[in-house]
């Protein structure tokens, strides 16, 4: 962890007076967690790495979109409820420390602990015996029972709790009021006190042992995933039949309440769904089969539509216009997004590829609508915005697996 000054514009020194601190309070996140305990009127540290972040926040302006949290924002700014820092040394060391790093997976697969133990060094200078550490983001199962075991060899005393977050990704702030919040933790006392903290913010405690939280965040998420490759297999199974797959979901679902839940089929992505089916696939020595099944369906569907595209044009004199680059609708987040997958694929055989995203601005080469749409010769709906429902594609041929664009030129 590289530690940075903060610039003078947004330093403030009274850290210890926070009630709480959040480490990565400045993420995805982060931020629904800081906000939401800032309007419980808690006095909350805002501890991260990401300058541009925290001088946003600071402001009064949101990094990325959140639903749901300006107000909250520009109230705990008026209300002095939010302290901004940089540096591991500027934890407030009478609260809770909130950690929302978690571990991610190599290219390999495998859970990368060393990161989360990298972080609580970073941290452990700083951190007071007794104290409340929070772990908040997916971790693989056993280590929040590995780290409270590696502070005793280091002959620290805190309370160790793992909390994991559920939350979907633009909708933390309306979630977190209203969704069941896990607890888990090391010994009771750490138990309860994480319990009293989360009871502020969240209408029930669900406590788990620390293990168990784990592979509930896990089992969650790779469930959702598999739910996808379902829906997704059965796509490209009607389609090699020549059919609508969208029709006879629509007839499978229509006043049968056992078919409701069955998602349409589409790019399922994002930062979390993939990589948590990953650490479940590490944990069963690869013996996850159903997951190892998910993670082909699902990152195999672009290669699916792109050799479609290839059969029926040639892609040598084609200029393919992708639609939408973040992972999924009404958000600006691109992380893990299956749309990059598009463009990386597609280079390799079209003419041009182009892009557009009316949230997205952290890509330089995104251009308006109109031009990608005017200077396409194929259109593919790779995130199913609100906005395209109803956009003049000026009758280009487009792709839509979401099943979003009745009135289209649709060829797959």
């Amino acid at each position: 962890m590289t530690v940075v000054d903060l610039p003078t514009a947004i330093r403030t020194t009274d850290t210890q007076t926070a009630d709480l601190t959040v480490i990565g309070g400045a993420g995805h996140v982060g931020i629904p967690l800081v906000l939401s305990f800032a309007a419980k009127g808690l006095t909350v540290n805002v501890n991260d790495l990401n300058l541009d972040s925290l001088s946003a926040l600071k402001s009064g302006r949101l990094p990325f979109i959140e639903h749901g949290a300006e107000k909250l924002l520009e109230a705990a700014l008026r209300e002095n409820r939010l302290i901004f820092t940089s540096k591991p040394s500027e934890i407030s060391n009478s609260g809770p420390v909130i950690v929302t790093i978690g571990t991610p997976v190599d290219e390999f697969l495998n859970p990368e602990r060393h990161v989360i133990q990298h972080c609580i060094d970073v941290l452990l200078p700083y951190l007071k015996n007794n104290q409340l550490l929070v772990l908040r983001s997916t971790l693989y199962p056993g280590t929040t029972d590995w780290i409270n075991e590696y502070l005793k060899r280091r002959d620290r005393n805190l309370k160790v709790a793992f909390c994991p977050e559920r939350i979907v990704q633009g909708y933390g702030i309306e979630e977190l009021a209203r969704m069941p919040q896990i607890v888990s933790g090391t010994t009771p006392e750490a138990a309860e006190e994480a319990s009293s903290l989360f009871r502020t913010i969240a209408p029930e405690i669900v406590t788990l042992d620390p293990i168990e939280a784990e592979f509930a965040k896990l089992f969650g998420n790779a469930y959702r995933y598999i739910e996808f490759a379902v829906t997704n297999q059965f796509y490209l199974i009607a389609k090699s039949a020549g059919l609508d797959y969208q029709r006879i979901l629509k007839a499978m679902k229509y006043n049968y309440p056992r078919a409701k839940n069955i998602p349409k089929p589409g790019y399922s992505a994002g930062p979390c769904l993939m990589k948590d089916t990953m650490q479940l696939t590490a944990f069963a020595r690869n013996e996850f089969t159903l997951g190892n099944a998910a993670m082909l369906v699902n990152e195999g569907l672009p290669l699916h539509i792109v050799a479609d595209l290839r059969r029926r044009y040639d892609l040598s004199k084609i200029t393919v216009g992708l639609l939408g680059m973040a992972f999924k609708s009404e958000i600006d987040d691109v992380r893990s997004s299956l749309s990059y997958k598009f463009k990386k694929v597609l280079n390799g055989y079209a003419h041009a590829v182009l892009t557009t995203d009316p949230f997205v601005t952290a890509d330089p080469d995104l251009l308006p609508l109109d031009e990608v749409v005017g200077r396409s010769d194929v259109l593919i709906l790779c995130t199913p915005h609100n906005s395209y429902r109803f956009a003049d594609l000026k009758g280009k041929p487009v792709v839509d697996v979401w099943g979003m664009l009745e009135n289209a030129n649709l060829i797959c």
